[in-house]
């Protein structure tokens, strides 16, 4: 992985004690909350509904064993002994004093990490997908790409103050696991007929209050090119998107009511300008950077899975390996994926002891290596298959050994109110009742693939708009209600969610979901058939029908 180079660490130590100065003097009372917080917010510190928040960046979701175990310090000493992972692969802490912040942003840049550009409206964390440079069915290691734009848009002085915030996702691979055409821009690596390596560019994507799938703006941009490519974008971005409306302001909007056709002639137009000049970076310095992410020297095997074995001599190890291994590029290898969602637990939450775990078993066994999935797990992404089992049973013992990666209770959920200012209603006891109601192991081999995700606000923080089977937390009267959608996705046929009906009461939704998952599991046409295959053959009619009858 990328390591820091003396600019990095200048950079860092200098803004640590830039900030240092700012809270002395916003806790001496010398800086109004109010000229304090437009400085916090650039250095990922939020006021929350009832304490600060820290935001700390995992660029691209990529870290090492020490960083990990940093972070469980941190955790352990300045906060309530846990950290909540995010979907910009970030980390949060949810109850820093304030005095202690600056000693945070202190022990972070010891081991290059920080939390500058994790809020305001700048270019937020570059994410990727969680297997890169380990999926077998990649074009290219996107994080090569990823720390590029990474280097290039910290505190870029054009985009430190754009509209709105700004969201970039890559993927090396054509199957999505990183949601690009959820985010204002989305690449995906292609190939010409010549074999030469290049990217799609998506532009407009995004959820909150307006949800869109953002648009094929490019579909083939040279790797050379995608740098000079992606500063045209933002250049006309910032000349044109709103300033007046910040319900408005995102590049999204400016795509909607343009057109996709002008915002194209705007941005090809700022290419012939910018193409061929600084922005194509040299080789050497190409060559350098992505030496930072050359595959670890793995060990010649043949070893694979038997998982019809398995099932018979250990059908719990083998769900396990079923559910959370991926194939890896290299033959004897897998990335195992370990879930933060046990069943009836807060998704995303892991505490110190948890994280020193973790940090453990990818010293050992994944070549000091591990990622932050935007789905709210951790990956390590090198394994041995013939050490799959010893990282299994140590995940057993810290209470990570939840075999249900894809399944039903692996949700992706925000804070909602239980923490967020912004929040109407609460999302994480919501999604504790739905886990413990699918939480049998059978039940969710039944029903396969079907992913929820619950947002307590509009804002969407849990991805609500593409789930399958998405939960929105409203209030109305005083009274929060929760409103259902069908039919979203955040793969490469990205897709919106639909409400299917009025707001319900919170105890109502374990039951209107398991109403929705019957309907399914009676229309589906076999058991290879997952919800979205059912939804888009049978029509919403049916699961209209379960939750409000003739309403």
């Amino acid at each position: 992985m990328y390591r820091y180079d003396q600019f990095d660490a200048e950079f860092v130590a200098g803004r640590v004690a830039q900030f240092t100065d700012q809270v002395e003097r916003r806790i001496s009372g010398e800086l109004s909350e109010d000229q304090f917080r437009p400085l916090r917010l650039m250095n990922g510190l939020y006021l929350q509904l009832h304490a600060y928040m820290l935001r700390v960046a995992v660029p691209y979701g990529t870290m090492n064993s020490t960083q990990l175990r940093k972070l469980a310090h941190i955790a352990r000493t300045y906060d309530r002994g846990y950290g909540h992972f995010t979907t910009r692969q970030n980390i949060q802490f949810n109850w820093p004093r304030l005095d202690d912040v600056p000693q945070i942003l202190s022990e972070l840049a010891s081991v290059e990490m920080h939390a500058i550009q994790t809020s305001g409206n700048c270019i937020r964390n570059v994410t990727t997908d969680q297997f890169a440079g380990a999926a077998a069915d990649e074009i290219i290691d996107p994080r090569p790409v990823a720390e590029i734009i990474r280097q290039w848009s910290s505190l870029h002085p054009e985009f430190s103050f754009l509209p709105r915030k700004f969201k970039i996702a890559i993927t090396g691979a054509p199957n999505d696991r990183a949601a690009i055409k959820f985010h204002d821009i989305g690449l995906m690596a292609q190939q010409d007929e010549q074999g030469k390596v290049g990217w799609a560019v998506y532009v407009g994507g995004g959820m909150g209050r307006t949800p869109m799938v953002a648009k094929e703006i490019s579909p083939f941009v040279p790797h050379s090119d995608l740098l000079a490519y992606l500063e045209s974008i933002l250049r006309v971005y910032n000349r044109y998107g709103r300033r007046d409306n910040k319900y408005k302001a995102r590049i999204k909007i400016l795509v909607h009511e343009e057109g996709l056709a002008t915002l194209r002639e705007q941005v090809e137009s700022e290419f012939l300008q910018v193409r061929g000049g600084v922005l194509n970076l040299p080789d050497d310095e190409l060559s350098r950077i992505k030496a930072y992410f050359a595959p670890p020297a793995f060990k010649d095997s043949d070893a694979r899975f038997d998982l019809a074995a398995l099932k018979v001599s250990d059908p719990e190890f083998a769900r396990f390996v079923l559910h959370n291994t991926n194939q890896h590029a290299q033959a004897g290898y897998t990335s195992i994926t370990i879930s933060l969602k046990p069943v009836g637990g807060v998704p995303g939450d892991a505490t110190d002891a948890q994280m020193e775990v973790v940090a453990d078993l990818a010293q050992r066994f994944s070549f000091d290596e591990l990622r932050v999935s935007h789905e709210q797990n951790l990956v390590l992404p090198h394994v041995a298959i013939d050490d799959v089992r010893a990282v299994y049973e140590a995940l057993n013992g810290a209470g990570l050994g939840e075999a249900n990666v894809g399944q039903i209770t692996d949700m992706i959920v925000c804070p909602g109110l239980d923490y967020c200012a912004l929040a109407n209603a609460r999302s994480i006891p919501v999604a504790q009742e739905i886990s413990r109601r699918f939480g049998s192991a059978r039940r969710q081999e039944e029903i396969g693939d079907l992913k929820i995700k619950i947002s307590g606000c509009i804002n969407a923080c849990g991805h609500h708009h593409a789930g399958h089977i998405g939960i929105l937390g409203v209030e109305k009267r005083g009274t929060e209600l929760y409103q259902i959608t069908v039919g979203g996705n955040a793969g490469e046929n990205a897709a919106i969610g639909n409400i299917l009906g009025r707001g319900i009461v919170a105890e109502e939704v374990p039951d209107a979901i398991e109403q929705l998952v019957e309907i399914y599991l009676k229309a589906r046409s076999g058991a290879e058939e997952n919800f979205l295959g059912t939804l888009k053959r049978v029509g919403e009619a049916p699961f209209r029908e379960a939750l409000y009858g003739n309403d």
